[in-house]
């Protein structure tokens, strides 16, 4: 027998403007069973406010207030949560508020569900140092939950078009953050087949971790589907995005998807974020 599972990852963009505009008629109207959350930018206390009473919530923060923060809230009581990506030994790698684990009893199994959330980066700069600092330790981590974990899925605001079908203008990005092939290539070694040796877009060749994007295999080799659009000009309107927003899965949960959409907004004035929500139903 298998138990239906819901799970969407929205950037919200601070949760507090997304609710003031029109994020809780989404929700209500979403069937949504786990929701990831990405640049919260709000105290644990308004979150719950916000969400009210019937959702088990977890949270962490940003060191700095204001900044980023992850958060998971479920019709599912988490059995375990952690916040596990790794930090130097002088704690100057501040990853709070970018990474949230949960384990969820669905029917018999366990599912583990990541909230993640990749630095924006800036090329050049100190910023993307540390984007390629978290992404180093983020692949790590989901090698080892690949071995340990049979039912994961890692989601959110991963901040890099994978592909050129990712993003509308590509070609105009190619020496920015987001799409550099520096981090494209942590996308083609988590990605490729397990213990395989990949070729990767920076030239480099690595070991596949298996994990499988359940947003591509879904749409096919299409541009697209977008999940982010600036909210200046008019990319909202011709569709000048990006996909940035990535539901990550081990193959023994991806096997199970049996649906995915993107919920993007009918118009530019409805949206009550700048990311667009990725659900994906699943048959645990």
């Amino acid at each position: 027998m298998t138990t239906p599972l819901r799970i969407a990852t929205v950037n919200v963009n601070g949760v507090r403007a997304a609710f003031r505009r029109g994020m809780g008629a989404w929700l209500d109207g979403s069937g949504v069973d786990v929701l990831a959350l990405q640049e919260v930018r709000a105290d644990t206390a308004d979150l719950e406010a916000l969400l009210g009473p019937e959702w088990d919530l977890l949270h962490d923060p940003a060191t700095a207030k204001g900044r980023a923060g992850v958060a998971i809230a479920s019709r599912h009581r988490a059995t375990i949560h952690r916040v596990a990506l790794g930090t130097d030994d002088d704690g100057a790698f501040d990853t709070a508020g970018r990474w949230l684990e949960a384990d969820y009893a669905v029917g018999d199994a366990v599912v583990t569900v990541v909230s993640a959330y990749v630095h924006s980066g800036e090329a050049g700069t100190p910023k993307q140092v540390e984007k390629l600092r978290f992404l180093d330790a983020m692949e790590e981590r989901m090698r080892a939950l690949a071995t340990d974990t049979e039912r994961c899925v890692v989601l959110g605001d991963l901040n890099v078009g994978h592909r050129e079908l990712d993003i509308r203008n590509w070609k105009g990005n190619v020496k920015k953050s987001g799409f550099l092939p520096e981090e494209r290539a942590y996308f083609d070694r988590m990605l490729g087949a397990a213990g395989e040796d990949v070729a990767t877009a920076d030239g480099s060749t690595g070991i596949g971790a298996g994990w499988v994007d359940v947003g591509r295999r879904a749409a096919g080799e299409v541009e697209g589907p977008y999940t982010w659009w600036s909210w200046r000009g008019k990319a909202f309107d011709t569709d000048a995005g990006w996909r940035i927003d990535y539901q990550l899965a081990t193959p023994a949960l991806a096997e199970t998807a049996t649906g995915y959409r993107v919920d993007r907004a009918p118009t530019y004035d409805a949206r009550f974020s700048d990311h667009a929500p990725v659900v994906v139903d699943y048959a645990v």
